[in-house]
């Protein structure tokens, strides 16, 4: 469908230019890969997660994945997807899916930005912690239907206790 706005107006800058600075100023382990691709390292509580940011001008759109630190079995698969069903109702922004020649789980987001100059600082940031957040949200649900062989409801249910203090 051809659009009424220009393309030079269409098409937004580069958002990893913003990224590069969001990351060095956190210390974080970064890669730029080219102008399309960039892929990072961020620290959490439970493991350290790989960030991967894939730029479109084409579309004006960037797609961004945070992946945990952790592989599925496939024996252990069917019991993770209940799992992933169950969290991705919780979510607002994003979801989790499962990589699946590595079985590793990722939280996704695609941001557009057509018709913006680029996309804000503030909305980048937030775009990573709230993934980094999510991640580390569910992270011990992810382990307890893995490891601890609990149901992904019983797992879930664990993991959205909102604890107050410190043991």
């Amino acid at each position: 469908m051809p659009s009424l706005v220009s393309l030079d107006r269409d098409r937004a800058a580069n958002p990893l230019d913003i990224l590069e600075q969001i990351l060095g100023g956190n210390d974080w382990a970064f890669e730029r890969r080219s102008d399309g691709e960039m892929a990072a390292e961020a620290p959490g509580k439970w493991c350290d997660y790989a960030l991967f940011f894939s730029w479109s001008e084409e579309i004006s759109a960037m797609h961004f994945t945070c992946a945990f630190d952790m592989k599925v079995p496939a024996n252990r698969r069917e019991k993770l997807f209940e799992l992933l069903a169950l969290a991705n109702e919780k979510l607002w922004i994003g979801h989790f899916g499962l990589e699946s020649e590595d079985g590793v789980p990722v939280f996704r987001h695609s941001v557009l930005l057509r018709g913006a100059p680029s996309a804000s600082a503030e909305s980048l940031e937030d775009m990573v912690d709230i993934a980094i957040t999510e991640c580390e949200r569910f992270f011990p649900a992810f382990q307890l239907v893995l490891w601890g062989g609990k149901a992904p409801a019983e797992a879930l249910a664990a993991a959205m206790l909102d604890c107050v203090g410190e043991a």
